[in-house]
């Protein structure tokens, strides 16, 4: 199997409407024991999310488009408050699956709706940061030209999306360290193909443009799209 270039030709299981909820259910729950490890929001929390946030002076909103299992925005929901600031945290997602396993880890500062940017852009909503984790890779080209636009017209500070980068070592680590949770879930199946999907930095930077976009490179399997937004 080559990884020489993206296999957008792969779709993930729980990306199928009629996949098996309690397999996808079981998933989502999991994704936080997975996502702690390897996707890195601790350090991009500390470097770029933190001082942005400090900065303000005030109470602050930040989003996460596509939050999933919502297991990334209560992650940076608490260490925030062990900063001691003020944010109020909105995950949304418009699959109404992924929504019933968020709402688990809903608290008075951590909401979740079924919706999407251009919902929230249709509405009038803006944010002082936007966050997405693992959403790139599922986007055609189109799609993400899209969605990083919406993005960026929805913050008034960075907006940061993250992402797998496609490599032999991540397919490896990958493949290895999953298997303890990987039972009754599509944890395994799904994270190999996520990778197989994935870009590397000079592709997604190309792909993304310019448009001020960067993609940095986190060893040993992440990226990290950053922007400002211009809401």
């Amino acid at each position: 199997m080559s990884l020489a270039a993206r296999d957008t030709a792969l779709r993930e299981l729980m990306d199928d409407p009629l996949c098996d909820p309690e397999r996808l259910d079981a998933t989502l729950r999991r994704f936080g024991a997975v996502n702690r490890v390897v996707s890195g929001w601790g350090q991009v929390y500390r470097r770029r999310l933190r001082p942005h946030l400090i900065s303000l002076g005030r109470p602050a909103r930040v989003l996460d488009l596509g939050s999933g299992g919502g297991d990334v925005v209560a992650r940076l929901a608490r260490l925030a408050h062990q900063d001691g600031l003020t944010v109020d945290w909105l995950g949304v997602d418009p699959d109404a699956r992924a929504l019933a396993a968020a709402q688990r880890r809903a608290t008075p500062n951590v909401r979740f709706r079924c919706a999407d940017s251009a919902t929230l852009l249709a509405e009038g909503a803006r944010f002082d940061a936007v966050v997405s984790n693992h959403v790139l890779h599922h986007l055609t080209v189109d799609e993400l030209h899209r969605f990083t636009a919406e993005s960026l017209a929805l913050s008034t500070g960075p907006v940061l999306h993250g992402d797998i980068a496609r490599n032999r070592a991540a397919f490896g680590l990958y493949a290895v360290g999953i298997t303890p949770l990987a039972p009754g879930t599509f944890l395994r199946t799904d994270g190999l193909r996520s990778i197989r999907r994935s870009y590397r930095a000079n592709e997604l930077e190309h792909t993304l443009g310019g448009n001020g976009w960067r993609v940095e490179s986190h060893p040993p399997f992440r990226l990290l799209a950053h922007a400002t937004g211009h809401a």
